[in-house]
């Protein structure tokens, strides 16, 4: 059954992206201020497929320390494509810290520069940083929440790898705390599988933390992780 269910999400989930990747084109023309809600859209409808489809809850713990409004600098794990839309849904004006690379996807890539996500050529080194720091700048003048994954790449559940300092240069730069989020996202939809699993899949949201110094932070940003883990309930 898993196998049928992953099987239709896939093929859905692609006709759906392909058939809103063409609809876009009047917005990149005419109406570049559909973008975002175009964009929350779409992965609105992703997300819905993959609950209904694969069998999967979402279960959200600590919203009350997101804001209603205004800027935001917010710290994920990184597990899973999901975890690259779920944000959408949960901010008023999400901006997502993503590689720059992804600018040149066709359809989609177009769209997310339109939609005013912080695109960042990691391998420019010092530039890179420059950049991301003038990026946070634009996205908190624009009152937008700024979604980072730390790890920088998409990790296994319980893999631990050595936080980017770029979270903590945003961090200071802007005089902002850091809201430490937790996910297990890679059980259910794992880096680059193609079948799913059903299940509850966790986001825990902890109390932010910082701004502090750079290994400061990227430490408390790790004991917020540890701590929100701890509400999982245990897979079986």
């Amino acid at each position: 059954m898993s196998v049928l269910r992953s099987v239709l999400f896939n093929v859905l989930a692609f006709l759906l992206t392909l058939l809103m990747g063409v609809g876009a084109f009047p917005i990149r023309w005419f109406a570049h201020g559909l973008a975002l809600p175009y964009a929350k859209l779409w992965s609105r409808l992703v997300l819905a497929l993959f609950r209904s489809i694969c069998g999967v809850k979402v279960e959200i713990t600590g919203l009350e320390h997101l804001p209603a409004n205004g800027p935001a600098l917010i710290a994920s794990q990184h597990q899973s494509a999901f975890d690259t839309l779920v944000w959408m849904l949960l901010l008023p004006r999400p901006c997502y810290v993503m590689k720059g690379e992804l600018r040149r996807i066709p359809l989609l890539g177009p769209m997310l520069v339109l939609t005013g996500m912080m695109p960042i050529e990691r391998a420019a080194g010092a530039k890179a940083m420059r950049m991301l720091l003038q990026e946070t700048d634009r996205a908190l003048k624009a009152n937008r929440q700024i979604i980072i994954f730390p790890e920088g790449t998409r990790t296994a559940p319980g893999e631990h790898v050595a936080l980017k300092p770029g979270i903590a240069a945003m961090a200071n730069h802007a005089k902002l705390p850091v809201i430490p989020v937790a996910t297990n996202s890679g059980l259910f939809w794992g880096r680059n599988a193609f079948f799913k699993r059903s299940g509850v899949l966790h986001i825990a949201i902890g109390p932010a933390v910082g701004p502090a110094k750079r290994a400061a932070l990227l430490a408390d940003i790790e004991a917020g992780w540890r701590e929100q883990e701890k509400t999982f309930q245990p897979i079986v």
